[in-house]
């Protein structure tokens, strides 16, 4: 709900688009095109199939199975209005939480510093082992790198049906940034 009321008359890049949600609610909140990004041929056809099962014959969106950081490296500054991050977990483990971080600044970075002036960036991490500060901490580390300002406008989480038990903190495996 929230990315549809942010979409209307923009350009949306969503990365690491699976089927498509994001796209949708992008689509259905008034987006001007839609961009779905997945490095899976399988994802990509499905979600062109779910856009066009839910908005036939609509010209906005098109899709592109590629890797995403090829993707982002090159495409055009201010190319899109918003951009959607959404990968899959990039740390399984405490082993692979450094290169987890490494690989969170780098997606942020290249996405902050192509995002349009006054632009938006809604970005991810499901990895279970990076809690809600390192995650700021890498897109924090991003935004600088890119020198560019940047504001929190909010802060996300799993929905209550995904709830967090206290004695097992690495429960709470979705945060999210809302980034202007």
């Amino acid at each position: 709900a929230l990315l549809e009321h942010y979409a209307k008359d923009k350009d949306v890049l969503n990365m690491f688009c699976y089927t498509g949600g994001f796209s949708f609610y992008a689509m259905r909140g008034g987006a001007k095109s839609v961009t779905s990004v997945d490095s899976s041929a399988k994802a990509i056809e499905l979600t062109k199939e779910n856009v066009e099962l839910n908005f036939p014959g609509d010209t906005r969106h098109k899709a592109e199975a590629t890797d995403a950081f090829k993707f982002l490296d090159d495409m055009k500054d201010g190319e899109y209005d918003l951009i959607i991050l959404d990968p899959p977990a990039f740390a399984k483990h405490r082993g692979s939480l450094k290169n987890a971080l490494r690989a969170y600044q780098r997606l942020n970075a290249a996405a902050i510093s192509k995002v349009a002036p006054g632009g938006f960036v809604f970005t991810y991490s499901c990895s279970q082992v990076v809690d809600k500060e390192a995650f700021a901490l890498a897109v924090f580390s991003a935004a600088a790198q890119c020198g560019r300002s940047v504001r929190i406008l909010d802060r996300l989480n799993q929905p209550c049906d995904h709830s967090v038990n206290i004695y097992h903190p690495e429960g709470e495996y979705l945060k999210g940034l809302l980034l202007y």
